[in-house]
């Protein structure tokens, strides 16, 4: 914790962006190079990464003072927050599949055929089979992965809140 202490806020927000980034570049590279179709779920989960590296990216080019960095970090938060939830209802199918599919095809087959609010209309409703884990790593699916980091950048997004606190009294 002594090292995250010596960070500035920039950093702090940077080295969260950086890992948002990374995290979809890993999602990317493995649809890609791997050939495994990401679910709706998946597909949901990179938007939280994505809102969450845009958040953490404006505060560290912005740079704010003490109440602006604690409401990046709480926007941050509340877009890690609804990364876990997804997260843990992924972690869920796959722990306790249902008795029937739930996926559809995959985004860009849908953005050929379908008009985008369909494609988009089709995600939410998650009716895609998320339940099979194609693919482990240290014996964790993806699904578990991803939970595990987005604890770990909600746990940084209240480290930055409770920070920026102190730093004001």
């Amino acid at each position: 914790m002594r090292f995250l202490n010596n960070m500035s806020a920039r950093a702090l927000s940077f080295a969260g962006f950086l890992v948002s980034v990374g995290l979809i570049g890993i999602g990317v590279y493995l649809q890609i190079y791997e050939n495994l179709e990401p679910c709706p779920l998946c597909m949901l989960q990179r938007i939280c990464y994505m809102t969450l590296g845009f958040i953490l990216l404006a505060a560290a080019v912005q740079g704010p003072g003490k109440v602006g960095m604690r409401i990046y970090a709480g926007l941050g938060f509340v877009a890690a927050l609804t990364g876990v939830g997804l997260a843990v209802r992924h972690v869920a199918l796959q722990w306790y599949p249902p008795e029937f599919n739930a996926c559809t095809a995959d985004l860009f087959f849908q953005l050929r055929k379908f008009p985008f609010w369909s494609v988009i209309e089709r995600a939410l409703r998650a009716t895609g089979d998320c339940a099979v884990v194609d693919w482990t790593l240290l014996h964790l699916s993806i699904a578990e992965w991803s939970l595990v980091w987005y604890v770990a950048l909600a746990v940084l997004s209240i480290f930055m809140f409770r920070r920026a606190g102190r730093r004001a009294a």
